[in-house]
């Protein structure tokens, strides 16, 4: 299944190419946009996770997209949706998720292009509910989830099973936002 690109008004979120690679690598190994990762990738490992969300968007016809900001054609980072692991203790196991380069920071974008990816995921993909997660102590991802429209539901906060004990990013939150309520904050294609 092959997806068009989608387009907001300053982002185009659409498959990953190879000229990403070296400035997703960059992103990788810096560790203000690592901040709430329990460490930065390698450059193999960057490479790795790169070509398994292409793959993905190949596949499926969705993924965690790259993303281009259309003023400048340079790219910016990742946005979209995922499925998330087994051993994440969510449901459903569907989320939206962003990360950006530290210089595409501060401008609205990951707002921007989560809007977007959640309009694709209830209004092409059906999706009933998408969740998003995040490290207890992020606190600008959360900014992001709110302003989406997202909804907080402690009862699902849970300890991230791949991060170390006694880790100040072990605990993770979760936020949630279905198809009926996403109106105001999405708007959902026809």
């Amino acid at each position: 299944m092959k997806t068009p690109a989608i387009e907001t008004s300053r982002l185009i979120l659409r498959q990953w190419r190879d000229a990403d690679l070296d400035t997703w690598a960059e992103m990788n190994a810096d560790p203000r946009v690592m901040e709430f990762f329990t460490e930065p990738l390698d450059r193999a490992r960057s490479d790795e996770v790169a070509s398994k969300m292409r793959a993905r968007i190949e596949r499926d016809g969705y993924g965690l997209w790259a993303v281009e900001i259309k003023e400048t054609g340079a790219f910016a980072g990742l946005i979209g949706l995922n499925e998330m692991a087994a051993d994440i203790p969510v449901a459903p196991k569907r989320e939206v998720g962003w990360r950006l380069a530290f210089d595409a920071w501060g401008y609205g974008y990951a707002t921007e292009g989560a809007e977007a990816a959640l309009q694709f995921a209830f209004g092409k993909l059906g999706w009933p509910e998408v969740v998003a997660v995040t490290a207890a102590i992020n606190e600008r991802s959360q900014r992001v989830m709110r302003r989406l429209g997202m909804i907080r539901d402690p009862a699902a906060d849970f300890e991230h099973p791949r991060v170390p004990e006694g880790n100040p990013l072990r605990p993770h939150v979760l936020y949630r936002i279905h198809r009926e309520r996403a109106g105001g904050a999405v708007n959902t294609p026809a």
